[in-house]
């Protein structure tokens, strides 16, 4: 007898999550869960990256965008290794944020334990919109 893990809510719920329809790829967010927090001025955002090493990840910024790249190069021949059903994630996962205009390399602080990554940097200031003026038509 197979050992499948049984859900727990009605197939048509996830019909459309089905492989089929994601071309086997699962969605970078059900991967890379992410909280964000504001404290003292900065943001810190707490990225989930199990099973990935440090190594394993990247970050990069580019016109005010951090992106958290993993990626996993390990090779599973399910057969050949025993496995009857994996749902361990393996390959590469992605996600962006929005920083700010002004943030710059410097300013920004990784930290990698437990399979949790987490990032820290200045909050940007809002820009302050001007007064609206009235033009008088003459």
């Amino acid at each position: 007898m197979m050992m499948i893990p049984r859900r727990n809510y009605d197939i048509f719920d996830s019909f459309f999550e089905d492989p089929f329809f994601e071309g086997g790829k699962r969605k970078t967010h059900d991967i890379m869960k992410t909280d964000i927090k504001e404290k003292d001025g900065n943001y810190i955002l707490e990225i989930d990256v199990p099973g990935y090493n440090k190594e394993d990840i990247q970050i990069e910024l580019e016109n005010g965008y951090l992106t958290v790249t993993a990626k996993a190069n390990e090779k599973i021949d399910e057969e050949k290794d025993g496995y009857i059903y994996k749902e361990r994630y393996v390959g590469e996962c992605k996600r962006s944020f929005y920083a700010g205009e002004n943030i710059k390399e410097e300013d920004i602080k990784a930290s990698f334990k437990n399979g949790t990554l987490t990032l820290t940097f200045p909050k940007e200031e809002t820009k302050q919109i001007e007064n609206k003026k009235i033009i008088t038509i003459e």
